[in-house]
C-alpha cells in the first residue's frame, strides 16, 4: 500500500544536493515549512537557489536559510520585509544575486512550469527594468512580457493534515503558495500537522492532490 510519511524531516531532505533548487511556501508568517528548513540548515546543502515570496524576517524561515550561507540565489517578489536583516546584510555585501518577480508573475510561471506550459505573456513589468532582455508584444494595443515558466528540484510545503496517499488540505491562509509549488517541482515534500487515515480527507478539501506528493512528514507539536 502507498505510504508517502518519512520518518523524520532530516531523512526527508538529506538527499538535497549542493546547487539544488528549493521553492518554499509561506506567506508573510502563514504556511512556512520551519521544520523542514530547520532539517535542511542542519543537512548543509550549499549553493541553493530559494524560490519564495520573500526572504524570511528573523531568525527563521528563508532567514535561517541565509544566516547559515546556503545561498547563492533568492528569487521573490519581496527582498524586504519586516525583519529581513540577513537579506539586506547579504545583498550589501554583494554576497547574494537576487531576481525580483512580481508576486502574480511569480505565482504564474510556477502554475505554468507544473502545466508544462511554455510561458506565458503579461502586462506586468512591461516597459520596466523587469523587462530587460525578454521577448515583448503588443497585444490589444498594450505591451506585454514573455514570461518563462520557473520549476524546481525541491518544494518545501506546509499543510494542515495529510493522509498516507500524500492528499493534503491546508488551514484557510496558509495555503497560498503551496498547492502551486508542490506541482512545480520534482520532489514535493510536505511537512503537516496531523495524520489521517486515508479516505478520512474531504475530496473537495484537498488542495494538492497526492500524485504531486512525494513525501511527509508530521511536525512535532509544541
Amino acid at each position: 500500500m502507498i505510504d508517502k510519511f518519512w520518518p523524520d524531516m532530516g531523512a526527508a531532505v538529506a538527499d538535497m544536493p549542493d546547487g539544488a533548487s528549493v521553492m518554499i511556501g509561506g506567506f508573510g508568517s502563514s504556511g512556512i515549512p520551519l521544520a523542514l528548513i530547520d532539517a535542511v540548515c542542519a543537512a548543509g546543502p550549499r549553493h541553493l537557489t530559494v524560490i519564495s515570496n520573500n526572504t524570511g524576517s528573523g531568525e527563521t524561515g528563508v532567514s535561517a536559510l541565509l544566516r547559515e550561507g546556503l545561498v547563492d540565489k533568492v528569487v521573490c517578489s519581496y527582498p524586504r520585509s519586516r525583519g529581513s536583516v540577513w537579506f539586506e546584510r547579504l545583498y550589501e555585501q554583494n554576497a547574494i544575486e537576487l531576481e525580483l518577480v512580481p508576486q502574480g508573475t511569480l505565482a504564474e510561471r510556477m502554475r505554468a512550469a507544473g502545466a508544462g506550459l511554455g510561458g506565458f505573456f503579461t502586462p506586468t513589468g512591461y516597459g520596466t527594468a523587469l523587462a530587460n532582455g525578454k521577448e515583448t508584444r503588443m497585444i490589444n494595443g498594450r505591451g506585454h512580457v514573455l514570461e518563462a515558466p520557473l520549476a524546481a528540484d525541491y518544494a518545501l510545503l506546509s499543510a494542515y493534515k495529510a493522509d498516507p496517499w500524500g492528499n493534503l488540505i491546508y488551514n484557510t491562509a496558509a495555503r497560498n503558495f503551496n498547492p502551486v509549488m508542490a506541482t512545480a517541482a520534482n520532489c514535493a515534500v510536505a511537512e503537516v500537522g496531523e495524520r489521517v487515515a486515508l479516505g478520512e480527507l474531504d475530496p473537495e478539501a484537498v488542495a494538492s492532490p497526492g500524485i504531486f506528493i512525494d513525501r511527509v512528514v508530521v511536525r512535532e507539536q509544541p
